[in-house]
């Protein structure tokens, strides 16, 4: 038995083999989409973490220094094919961190389910956006920073702000944000959403470690078996076809948002 101390009390668990393994699937699988749709997945972790037995404050901390080793490995591939906009990593990451520290501070007083439907309505509109979008081209350079400065600022801090009040690393908002709001190209945009998300993860990951809710057993897990994944799955987007991309990224956070809307 493990036990995690927090201020809700004693939360104990067993890690089994059985729930080791399945930790390790979803691992592999979190690991594989992060890399192919540039985001951490701890929003798709979460969920299915708590469906194999895992007491739900641990499921939520637990992929978010998961993701770090993931996002940042993943986003490797993307910077060697020279896709990744430094002004926007750090444009994104000065107002994303100080939002996601007080979205965190603000739990106790939003209602946190409520903010979770506004959500996964958006992703649902944004997935319908990509489907039914014509794809920027590659070549095409996104609308530049000094020209687009409040409207960064505006999805830094949006998403920043959701990152610290549903405790994941906001790559599953970020990619299609920069794709709508900075006409971004799909690439582009999961190779930036990646680095951001990394360092989105951290104050959640500083946070949750300070109440005790990570058990770093499981986040090892975790992490062996996302980070080889998420190299492949970025490998893969590469090779991708833009359009087809997109189209795919637009069909599966839109169904990400209907199933977590229904759920």
């Amino acid at each position: 038995m493990d036990r995690l101390q927090g201020h809700s009390g004693d939360v104990i668990f067993s890690l089994a083999p059985h729930t080791l393994f399945g930790a390790a699937l979803i691992g592999v699988a979190i690991g594989f989409l992060g890399g192919l749709f540039g985001k951490g997945g701890s929003a798709i972790a979460t969920p299915l973490l708590h469906a194999i037995g895992i007491p739900a404050i641990v499921a939520v901390a637990a992929p978010l220094p998961a993701t770090i080793p993931s996002t940042l490995t993943a986003g490797s591939v993307y910077r060697r094919e020279h896709l990744t906009d430094w002004r926007v990593v750090r444009w994104s990451i000065a107002f994303g961190v100080p939002a996601t520290i007080a979205g965190a501070l603000a739990t106790g007083w939003i209602d946190g389910a409520v903010l979770v439907k506004v959500t996964d309505g958006l992703l649902v509109a944004l997935g319908l956006r990509s489907l039914l979008s014509h794809q920027q081209a590659e070549n095409e350079p996104a609308m530049p920073v000094r020209d687009s400065a409040w409207l960064l600022t505006a999805v830094a801090f949006s998403v920043g702000l959701a990152s610290g009040l549903l405790a994941n690393s906001g790559g599953f908002l970020l990619a299609p944000l920069y794709v709508a709001v900075l006409r971004m190209p799909i690439k582009s945009a999961f190779a930036n959403s990646l680095m951001v998300s990394a360092m989105l993860a951290i104050p959640g990951t500083i946070v949750h470690a300070s109440l005790g809710h990570i058990n770093w057993g499981l986040v090892a897990v975790l992490a062996c078996t996302s980070v080889p994944l998420s190299f492949l799955g970025a490998k893969v987007a590469l090779r991708t076809e833009p359009a087809r991309l997109e189209r795919l990224y637009g069909a599966a956070i839109g169904l990400l948002g209907i199933t977590f809307l229904v759920a």
